[in-house]
């Protein structure tokens, strides 16, 4: 459709693009250094991720008005690797002590997701034990030693019985960096939460051009939208409502042609470190809230 000459429109047209962390993945995949760049790398993303046509420029010879800004974090769960960890477990894991659950894998190796069940089982009373075989006591270097303090040649039917928080700790010493972060283990119970823990160890900068409209830490960018519970299950950020986020006082103009993007940096080290263990899914939406003006076909 031919462009009418001379008339313009303006519609309500948020911009938003978004990073995303596949199942079984890590944040560090994408995140190699302490910043997170939107609106920059648009190839090869489908709509749910961008609508943005090319990368830091508005579409044609449009003009964008920025009214707020909010920064969206997925709230689901994560799915970790299902592949073993590095070749490192060459182990069965027979059953654990009163609690029920058989973590026995049909490969005889134990995975990322049979870590994360043991690690979870650890923090109850009733599952202070485990049973391994002779092979996974081996891969861990974990000696059995009987009531006199020797050592036991003879595994009694080829299990043995070991200290449930010693398994963890020579998981988590043999794992590094594939170990998800204590959030995602331990959901909901006190040590805290990813949507938390991201929103208030980042800084979220705004530029068009090579200029800084705003820079302040993420929490100042309430996300207005996501699900919303009231009975303690749900975590968002903020009010899922589209008027319970951050405004400019006076709207941010996108000129044409104009060069923008949006920064969420990570200052400490150590924050980065534990973020880049994330595992997906994950979704980090910024969304520029505002009118765009094109012209009329």
């Amino acid at each position: 459709m031919a462009v009418v000459k001379g008339v313009k429109e303006q519609v309500h047209l948020p911009l938003y693009d978004c990073i995303e962390v596949k199942p079984g993945k890590q944040l560090g995949s994408t995140l190699t250094s302490n910043l997170l760049r939107f609106f920059v790398d648009v190839t090869g993303k489908t709509k749910l991720l961008t609508n943005m046509q090319a990368s830091s420029l508005l579409p044609h010879w449009n003009t964008f008005e920025a009214r707020a800004l909010r920064v969206v974090i997925s709230d689901l769960s994560p799915r970790f690797s299902t592949e073993s960890v590095e070749a490192i477990l060459t182990a069965e894991v027979k059953k654990l002590s009163g609690s029920g659950t058989d973590l026995t894998t049909s490969k005889n190796t134990l995975t990322m997701n049979d870590f994360v069940a043991l690690a979870r089982l650890s923090a109850r009373e009733e599952a202070e034990r485990v049973e391994l075989n002779e092979a996974a006591l081996n891969s861990l270097d974990i000696e059995i030693k009987d009531s006199d303090g020797n050592v036991r040649t003879l595994i009694e039917d080829g299990v043995a019985t070991v200290d449930l928080l010693d398994i963890r700790n020579k998981f988590e010493a043999k794992t590094r960096g594939l170990l998800p972060p204590a959030v995602q283990i331990f959901p909901n119970n006190g040590h805290g939460n990813v949507i938390g823990n991201f929103i208030y160890n980042t800084v979220t900068t705004f530029f068009v051009g090579e200029k800084i409209m705003i820079q302040v830490p993420t929490w100042f960018f309430p996300a207005g939208a996501g699900p919303y519970s009231e009975d303690g299950g749900t975590i968002t950020h903020g009010y899922p409502n589209p008027q319970a986020t951050f405004r400019f006082a006076e709207p941010v103009v996108i000129e044409t042609q104009q060069n923008f993007r949006v920064e969420i940096e990570i200052p400490e080290s150590d924050v980065l470190k534990e973020m880049q263990r994330l595992y997906g899914p994950l979704f980090i939406w910024v969304v520029l809230d505002g009118y765009m003006t094109r012209d009329v076909q």
